[in-house]
């Protein structure tokens, strides 16, 4: 399976969803978690994103039944060229990089090696980071996801399962 998770913040709790489909191409979600978490988040700071997404991230996964084979994030792996570990580098790490974690970020980091790809119509590229899995490869598995649109389906539905949004 493949796991897509997205963690949005409230000022009083954090809802963070994963939404699992089998093949890249899926349309469908096989599964959906969805976590809330009371209480106040970790202030956000550029570079810094793990510390409010990685718990929130781990106690979710913690409820997926399924074997979970690749894990995708909004966000990066690697910040850098030089290796400057990002969430899902750090998310790598605490599973004890038992599973490849590939990044989808909509918003470039300066200095980073992620690969852009043009999805749809769309002029803005999205930046893809992996670790556990070859980067080129990781980038042709989210330029083949199903969507018209700069932002394949599954992930826009992780986006709105965790605002709560059908």
């Amino acid at each position: 399976m493949i796991a897509i998770v997205d963690v949005y913040y409230e000022s009083e709790f954090t809802r963070t969803a994963v939404v699992l489909i089998q093949y890249w191409e899926d349309e469908c979600p096989v599964r959906e978690y969805v976590h809330e978490q009371a209480g106040e988040q970790a202030e956000y700071i550029p570079g810094r994103f793990y510390e409010r997404e990685l718990p929130c991230i781990l106690s979710t996964l913690e409820q997926v039944e399924e074997d979970v084979g690749t894990i995708v994030i909004d966000g990066y792996v690697f910040l850098d060229s030089d290796g400057r570990k990002g969430l899902g580098a750090i998310l790598h790490e605490a599973i004890n990089e038992s599973i490849p974690v590939i990044g989808v970020a909509k918003k470039h980091f300066f200095g980073s090696n992620a690969i852009e790809i043009l999805r749809g119509n769309s002029r803005n590229p999205l930046y893809v980071t992996s670790v556990g899995c070859n980067l080129n490869t990781a980038a042709k598995h989210i330029r083949s996801m199903q969507g018209e649109h700069r932002i394949p389906t599954i992930l826009k539905l992780a986006d709105q399962l965790s605002r709560n949004k059908s």
